[in-house]
């Protein structure tokens, strides 16, 4: 945790390094801590627990800018440290596009506590850690002769930082979380040893299942018996919830102004323009009370706010931090997105998957590749062949091809099943002529 005296030597190291040659500067006190338990075949294999607290301090000198980190948090330790690094940064070519984001922008307070921090997790027994893997494990152990192994774990930690900019922010924001995960191998046709997982997670330990993680995994696990690849060609692709974030994440990688600044992108100069299927509409929902990703202001300490990504297809924002939208000459937005919500459907995995009369459910991206400059991709796939509604048989060791603006103007259905443990919901997703290779 950050307590009040970290804070006083947060501030103290502002001032010191503006009274030693800064003309600005920022900043973070970070402090972290995780514990987890690792079982295989229901017997401890590993017990970890670590602590990590630091400073880092962005230095801003004549005209060029440093960044430094330390984790000796000694005052006569740090005067030397900050000294160094104000001495180094003189060396270093002047940028004139390294400042500070204007303080008009920043968050300043006021708002309700986003609630994103459990007490419980300084009280809770080990010995209770430990029962909860212990117990996902009984949940599979003994279940079917073609178990060969089963790990399961239990983790949980805290997260917490304090920043100061010497401009005018502050700001303090930390977080728990807890999380209880299964992983099972089995024995399958031939020389296949077909695995498979399940997890929970949760903000709070109250909040955390508990039970039925094993079960599930091991469910997941033995309906992979018999996989072997379908003919090429195309087919309608639903994409589970599990794995329909890793559709999402090369396009949002492509509003990044890191990304438009180097001419990286595949959405570059799109701005206001409809990109995708009308049926694409994803926000950013960053004032949630106690959810995942949910954040008042982001790492340059500029407030976020409710903020339209794409709307019906139409992209609507770029993530241009202060720095990349001074290189390229336009206002600032936010450096990246905080929670993402993508605007559900009325069905859940099951109900889309009966409106498939010849698909591949796609439970695994195994590996694969994109460009982000042309937005082609391929990615190595396992899941189920999809006949007029029903799954039939499993299927690997195929390859989905193709380019994302193509993709993602062929959606043709949205679930109603993202995640809530996630900071992206993303639900199922409908994709429709989508290129597989195989036999």
């Amino acid at each position: 945790m950050i307590t009040d005296n970290n804070k006083k030597l947060a501030q103290w190291a502002m001032d010191f390094a503006l009274k030693n040659g800064c003309q600005a500067a920022k900043v973070v006190l970070y402090a972290n801590s995780n514990t987890s338990f690792e079982l295989r075949d229901a017997k401890m294999d590993r017990l970890q627990q670590a602590s990590e607290s630091g400073m880092g301090i962005n230095v801003y000198v004549d005209g060029r800018y440093g960044n430094y980190s330390t984790n000796r948090l000694d005052k006569k330790e740090l005067e030397t440290f900050i000294k160094n690094g104000i001495e180094s940064t003189r060396y270093l070519a002047p940028d004139e596009f390294r400042v500070l984001a204007d303080p008009a922008r920043y968050y300043t307070g006021g708002k309700p506590d986003l609630q994103m921090f459990d007490d419980k997790i300084f009280g809770i027994n080990p010995d209770d850690k430990v029962a909860l893997a212990r117990a996902a494990a009984g949940e599979v152990m003994g279940k079917n002769d073609r178990i060969i192994s089963v790990e399961t774990s239990y983790s949980d930690g805290e997260n917490a930082s304090y920043r100061l900019m010497s401009n005018g922010f502050e700001g303090e924001s930390k977080s728990t979380w807890y999380s209880v995960s299964a992983s099972v191998a089995i024995k399958g046709e031939g020389e296949a040893r077909p695995s498979d997982y399940w997890y929970g997670s949760s903000l709070f330990y109250d909040k955390l299942p508990k039970t039925d993680i094993g079960s599930v995994a091991l469910e997941r696990v033995l309906r992979k018996l018999g996989q072997k690849k379908a003919k090429s060609g195309k087919y309608t692709m639903v994409v589970d919830p599990i794995n329909s974030g890793r559709m999402l994440s090369p396009v949002l990688s492509a509003l990044y102004g890191s990304s438009l600044q180097q001419k990286n992108s595949f959405l570059i100069d799109k701005l206001d323009q409809k990109v995708f299927s009308d049926k694409l509409t994803v926000m950013d929902d960053p004032h949630v009370i106690g959810a995942n990703g949910s954040r008042y202001f982001d790492n340059e300490g500029v407030a976020t706010e409710h903020r339209p990504i794409f709307e019906n297809g139409v992209l609507k924002t770029y993530f241009f931090d202060t720095y990349n939208a001074k290189k390229m000459g336009v206002a600032p937005t936010i450096s990246g997105p905080s929670r993402l919500v993508l605007t559900p459907g009325d069905k859940d995995l099951n109900g889309l998957i009966a409106d498939v009369a010849n698909g591949i459910l796609v439970t695994g991206l195994n590996g694969g590749n994109s460009n982000s400059n042309t937005g082609d991709f391929s990615y190595g796939i396992e899941g189920f062949l999809i006949e007029n509604g029903k799954l039939t048989r499993p299927v690997n060791e195929m390859n989905v091809t193709g380019n994302f603006l193509t993709l993602w103007n062929s959606l043709a259905a949205i679930g109603n099943d993202a995640r809530t443990d996630r900071s992206w919901l993303v639900p199922s997703l409908v994709f429709e002529g989508v290129d597989f290779s195989g036999l």
